[in-house]
């Protein structure tokens, strides 16, 4: 991408509470954010979530070809609705994380992608991330300093990520760019809809909380407040 110049990006992201895969357009220029365009998204059936969910906690060396096969046919037939798209995303599906240790293991194939639907996909962010000495997240904190920018933020603003684990990036609007000292602050902050998800799958057999519904059924114990759940 050249700067000033903006393109329509395919943004692709199925994350660790595998519920399924979201797809939207940012017209950038990598730098800039300079307007949005549609969006999609296709659920994983419970049989593939079924699979997915076995595959977590697995390598590179072993066999997770029936997941990564999932993951991919997913991305496909959400991303061949979009037209005029110069470049898209493929985060693919994160399966084991160790960056300290083995590395980290995002499932699918990104050249399939792009020879199914003809235009070019950059894929696997996190292996590149660990490589270079980063925790592989979050990934996020350059496009929401460009957010920041685009919503015209005159004091410093966060965003907060809750999937399947939990983000935090503060952001300072003042500094005119992202690498700038003291421009960006990101994490995670811990687990999120993930365990949630557990819950309900193995109390109510249920695959998540629709609309918080049974959490906000639930009468909140004031005597308890910040203690630790044993």
């Amino acid at each position: 991408m050249l700067e000033g110049i903006a393109v329509t990006a395919l943004g692709t992201m199925s994350g660790t509470s595998l519920d399924g895969v979201d797809a939207a357009v940012v017209e950038t220029d990598g730098v800039r954010i300079f307007g949005f365009g549609p969006v999609a998204y296709r659920a994983y059936t419970a049989d593939e979530q079924d699979v997915l969910r076995a595959a977590l906690g697995r390598w590179q060396d072993d066999d997770t070809a029936a997941a990564a096969r999932i993951v991919e046919d997913a991305h496909i037939a959400v991303m061949a609705g979009f037209r005029d798209v110069a470049v898209a995303g493929f985060h693919g599906q994160t399966l084991a994380h160790d960056p300290r240790g083995r590395g980290t293991h995002q499932s699918g194939d990104g050249d399939r992608l792009a020879a199914a639907l003809d235009y070019p996909v950059v894929w696997d962010f996190r292996s590149a991330d660990v490589a270079a000495g980063g925790q592989g997240a979050p990934l996020a904190p350059f496009y929401h300093f460009a957010l920041a920018k685009w919503i015209g933020a005159r004091a410093p603003v966060a965003f907060l990520n809750l999937g399947g684990v939990g983000n935090l990036t503060w952001v300072d609007p003042a500094c005119a760019d992202p690498a700038d000292p003291g421009a960006l602050l990101a994490f995670d902050t811990g687990p999120a809809n993930a365990p949630i998800n557990d819950a309900m799958r193995a109390r109510l057999g249920r695959g998540y909380d629709d609309n918080g519904q049974v959490a906000a059924a639930g009468v909140p114990d004031m005597a308890c407040a910040g203690c630790i759940p044993r």
